[in-house]
């Protein structure tokens, strides 16, 4: 099978290129094409000799798993963007690109479909099938810097509110970032990423000691227990007071705001009561809603 170079730094492609026979230096000419250009075939490497593009056609693909994208949605106002991507082994996710004044935002999946069984929300009917690869939560924001380049535009900010828990697949959640914050792919500042949870403890307590400013983002949408375990039964494992703790203890160390998510049920978390306890656990926190 051939390998997917996608997601790869220079030093990882150097090592499988050598054991081609191929020059070191391929692997620089091959990343910038990918990552800068975003370029969509080997074909379209004009400095790489055809010998050395056979060779690559032969051994590598560039896009994960050769990725499709099924069905592509516009706005009425065509501010939005909305892709569903498939993979080979039949799982699909969908993807969100948003035209903001201040530039373009991209929000991904993190996993195809979910396990949290929030009742609000679509992507947790059919349960979680899997995690993503980094490689296939970069790719989503690829194929939209693909249809950007023509614009001379660009990604500007990522948020993971797609399908999925992020922090229920940390690892590859957090090498997405990572990947696109280096300034020869997409040069993203953390400060202008934003992972969104519905509570994993872990998951914020990993953030934090990761100590990269990124943006951290809390479904709360309740702030009674006996409601939140109905809606959110998370909240039977990692209760929102505490959440709200781990949540506070990375907005101390990391000096960034945390933003708390609350959709508006109605007659279910829209009284007057819900409204004064939201306010009165949010007290003096450094966090928006």
């Amino acid at each position: 099978m051939k390998k997917d170079l996608f997601g790869l730094d220079p030093e990882e492609l150097e090592r499988l290129f050598l054991t081609l026979g191929l020059k070191k230096f391929r692997a620089r000419q091959v990343f910038e094409w990918l990552h800068e250009k975003y370029v969509a075939s080997f074909g379209e490497m004009r400095n790489i000799s055809s010998a050395d593009r056979e060779i690559l056609e032969e051994n590598f693909t560039l896009l994960p798993c050769d990725v499709k994208v099924e069905r592509e949605e516009y706005s009425h106002d065509t501010l939005t963007t909305k892709l569903l991507i498939k993979f080979p082994d039949g799982n699909a996710v969908e993807t969100v690109l948003m035209k903001h004044d201040y530039g373009y935002s991209a929000c991904v999946s993190s996993q195809a479909g979910c396990a949290m069984d929030c009742a609000f929300c679509a992507s947790t009917l059919d349960g979680c099938a899997r995690s993503l690869t980094a490689a296939e939560i970069l790719v989503q924001v690829h194929l939209f810097g693909m249809a950007l380049k023509e614009k001379w535009q660009a990604v500007s900010r990522i948020v993971v509110m797609g399908s999925g828990e992020p922090m229920m697949n940390y690892a590859n959640v957090m090498a997405a970032p990572t990947f696109l914050h280096r300034e020869d792919v997409a040069n993203i500042s953390y400060r202008s990423m934003t992972i969104s949870t519905c509570g994993i403890i872990p998951g914020i307590e990993d953030l934090t000691e990761e100590g990269k400013p990124i943006n951290l983002a809390v479904s709360l949408h309740a702030a009674r227990s006996d409601l939140r375990n109905e809606i959110m039964p998370v909240n039977r494992i990692y209760p929102f007071i505490d959440v709200i703790a781990a949540a506070k203890r990375y907005a101390e160390l990391s000096g960034l705001q945390v933003t708390y998510e609350y959709i508006i049920i109605r007659d279910v978390n829209d009284g007057i009561l819900d409204a004064e306890l939201v306010s009165h656990v949010l007290k003096f926190k450094h966090a928006s809603v």
